[in-house]
């Protein structure tokens, strides 16, 4: 069941991108991009790098929301067909869509190229050690890394426990909300040389789980005992 999962979902994230945004909603009973958007207050800019942009409802908003203060807004995710969606999206709102097909273990940006980096329902990817190096390389001194890992249903109807049994069956949630300490969940952040901490969002029938994680600043102790992994040239399409 989880190697048929893992296989829907890619065909979901790829060639099935169209119809990315109708099964997101309908498996959160229309609540996904409520979730995606509590990253939304913790992104001000003067730049703002989006790992993951997906169909592009984050980008929009940023645009909708720092567009006005000269914010720079950039997106880069490795699905080409998620990128033309954005892109349609984005133009469809009248926004310029500044969007690359790459990978976030090769991010083809300079060193301290932004302030913030968002990522709202990554896959594993996130973890890996060669992201969070880029991550923290791409990040100016002081900038911050605000990740959304997860959200659960916790509404009491009938079709929202079965929603949240579905969620938990398909392996999208842990079980057990409290098996969740803060440690576990920050612990690659950590040794990646960030501070992190963990922020429960309470929605009406929803719980939000975020990590907003530091790069140090210069001259930080915590900085020091960071290790960055060279990063070898990725083409992009």
């Amino acid at each position: 069941m989880r190697l048929f999962l893992r296989w829907f979902f890619r065909l979901l994230y790829h060639q099935f991108a169209w119809s990315y945004d109708l099964i997101a909603a309908v498996v959160s009973l229309g609540r996904w991009k409520a979730w995606v958007m509590t990253a939304l207050p913790h992104l001000t800019g003067p730049s703002v790098l989006e790992l993951g942009h997906g169909p592009g409802h984050l980008q929009i908003a940023l645009h909708r929301e720092l567009g006005d203060q000269k914010v720079r807004i950039v997106g880069i995710d490795e699905s080409k067909w998620m990128g033309a969606q954005a892109v349609k999206r984005i133009r469809r709102s009248h926004y310029t869509p500044l969007l690359v097909n790459g990978y976030a273990q090769f991010l083809p940006f300079s060193d301290s190229a932004f302030h913030q980096i968002a990522a709202t329902f990554p896959s594993e990817f996130i973890h890996h050690p060669q992201t969070l190096s880029e991550i923290f390389r791409v990040l100016v001194p002081g900038g911050s890394l605000i990740v959304i890992p997860a959200a659960w249903i916790t509404g009491e109807r009938w079709y929202d426990r079965i929603a949240a049994w579905l969620f938990k069956f398909t392996g999208q949630v842990p079980a057990d909300l409290n098996v969740l300490d803060d440690n576990s969940l920050t612990s690659s952040f950590v040794q990646a040389g960030f501070h992190a901490q963990v922020e429960r969002i309470k929605l009406p029938t929803s719980l939000v789980l975020l990590i907003h994680a530091h790069k140090p600043e210069a001259g930080d102790s915590a900085a020091s005992g960071h290790v960055h992994t060279p990063t070898l040239p990725f083409p992009l399409e």
